[in-house]
């Protein structure tokens, strides 16, 4: 595998990392059924948290995606068969996600999220916040499957390259086989 496609590997894997953290909130209202006022009041406090991080966290976290997704576009620029197939559906994937998270996750958290009304969790949770909460979730989920394609595309590409390698004979297999003569 390249050194391109392991900076690939190791960013997607962080930034599925980063959206694993959001399980916390995510699981309570993806998978638990029914969703409760108590689990909509969690995964909101959870999101309200994360408005009130230094925002050099999320420069962090943009230079990374950037940085990601230069490398993909240079590898796909060499114009090899398999990286136009392999880094074409990464590219595809890995956008999906981007525009995904900066024109719906990243807005809906700001614009909801960032003054919570002052409630105790087991009073109803207000009926404004229940679809941002449960949108959000579901935003993660997608950018996480998405993701995912992009590592399986990258794997992929690897064992294409692999198995392409044992087609072609290796120096010492024509050193033993001698000269062909035909008559």
């Amino acid at each position: 595998m390249g050194v391109r496609a392991g900076i690939v590997v190791c960013i997607t894997s962080f930034l599925l990392g980063s959206l694993f953290t959001h399980w916390i909130a995510d699981s309570l209202t993806l998978w638990k059924s029914p969703v409760t006022d108590e689990h909509l009041w969690t995964a909101a406090l959870y999101y309200s948290v994360l408005t009130k991080a230094p925002i050099d966290l999320l420069y962090i976290l943009l230079a990374i995606v950037a940085l990601g997704g230069v490398i993909i576009f240079w590898s796909f620029h060499d114009g090899e068969a398999g990286n136009l197939m392999f880094d074409g559906g990464s590219i595809v994937l890995y956008g999906t996600t981007v525009m995904m998270y900066l024109y719906s996750a990243i807005p809906n958290v700001v614009a909801k999220f960032s003054s919570l009304p002052c409630q105790q969790i087991d009073e109803p949770f207000p009926r404004v916040l229940r679809f941002p909460t449960l949108e959000l979730a579901s935003n993660h989920l997608i950018c996480s499957v998405a993701l995912t394609g992009v590592l399986i595309l990258q794997a992929g590409r690897w064992w294409a390259e692999l198995s392409d390698g044992d087609d072609e004979p290796t120096s010492l297999e024509e050193k033993s086989e001698g000269p062909q003569y035909t008559c």
